[in-house]
């Protein structure tokens, strides 16, 4: 099953290659900026794609478009979704561009963030040229598909459109709160954020697939299964953050940004009398980073108080869920995929 999901990889990365070349050409430059052609010099159209290339290049597991690509075959569509996937993994990787600045990150992927390396104005730029550049990928899979693909394109620009708002939104959220120490939500709030943050580009994948099938699907186990499968890896990762570390991002950089991930409102939940304990331990973190002795204080107390293993059986669970809607839908190369993700 292993070898199914490396084939659909390669093809994945093909499609993101052809959109994003390490080096652009004059017909990259003609395909992405209709009416412009010679007068622009290739070495500048690099100095817009290099930061986006860059961070592309570092890897990622890239299973929002897997997962796009394996619903819309499992409703019989084939490979017909595999040329929005750059839709799906540029709009990721422009949100990631932007939160590194955000949060004030110095890595991502194991290499100095990209506006470490390129610079705040110049990041900034390239982000957004990402998610700009994804729509390129609607215009020409609607060209491909003639007639038919005018009805089809205004269904993705209306889905890409409406999750892009929410990202956006639950990130607004995220920033607030990490930006307002006394202001502590609920874990219902925080499950919000992650849906809006995390879960919504699972669920623009799952809702693309139908679309690029050609066929029309209510809304159901595929999208709510995909959701949780966002919300899961994320609640998921704010624990490796504080235990294994993250590979290529410094293990608790999450305490030195003030990040109220779910360990943190529990602990605060459970522990309220703690709160000046959270507070003082995440502001020595931000003046001194990772190396601070109270970013290992506050993990270690979170650790002996239970709540990140609480915090890793309610991710756990989400992954489960995912799964079990998956195998009820009689999709088992769906379901399997959790487990070749983790």
């Amino acid at each position: 099953m292993d070898q199914k999901y490396t084939q659909w990889l390669e093809k994945i990365e093909a499609e993101i290659n052809r959109w994003l070349p390490d080096s652009p050409d004059a017909a990259w430059v003609k395909n992405v900026f209709p009416g412009l052609g010679s007068e622009i010099d290739l070495s500048l159209a690099q100095a817009l794609t290099n930061p986006c290339r860059d961070l592309i290049s570092r890897g990622g597991k890239r299973w929002r478009p897997l997962l796009m690509a394996l619903i819309c075959e499992s409703l019989g569509g084939g490979d017909k979704a595999l040329p929005l996937a750059p839709l799906v993994e540029f709009s990721h990787n422009a949100s990631l561009i932007h939160d590194d600045i955000e949060d004030n990150s110095t890595e991502r992927r194991g290499k100095p963030a990209v506006h470490i390396i390129y610079g705040v104005d110049t990041a900034i730029n390239s982000g957004s040229f990402l998610y700009f550049l994804s729509l390129a990928c609607i215009e020409a899979w609607a060209k491909g598909l003639g007639e038919a693909g005018m009805q089809g394109k205004v269904k993705v620009f209306e889905l890409w459109s409406n999750y892009l708002r929410k990202l956006h939104l639950g990130q607004a959220m995220d920033i607030h709160w990490h930006r307002n120490f006394d202001e502590i939500p609920t874990i219902d709030s925080y499950l919000t954020m992650c849906k809006l943050k995390t879960g919504c580009l699972a669920r623009f994948a799952a809702e693309l697939a139908p679309v690029a099938a050609g066929i029309a699907i209510a809304e159901g186990n595929f999208v709510e299964a995909a959701e949780k499968l966002g919300v899961g890896f994320q609640i998921l990762d704010d624990i490796k953050n504080l235990t294994t570390g993250i590979p290529g991002k410094k293990r608790g950089d999450d305490i030195t940004e003030g990040k109220k991930s779910l360990p943190v409102l529990l602990f605060l939940q459970h522990w309220p009398d703690k709160k000046n304990m959270v507070q003082r331990c995440f502001a020595a973190a931000k003046t001194a980073g990772t190396n601070a002795p109270e970013v290992e204080e506050l993990i270690q107390a979170m650790s002996a108080a239970g709540v990140l293993k609480e915090a890793d059986d309610m991710g756990k669970s989400l992954l489960d869920e995912s799964r079990d809607a998956f195998f009820a839908e009689g999709h088992n190369l769906l379901a399997g995929l959790i487990d070749f993700l983790r």
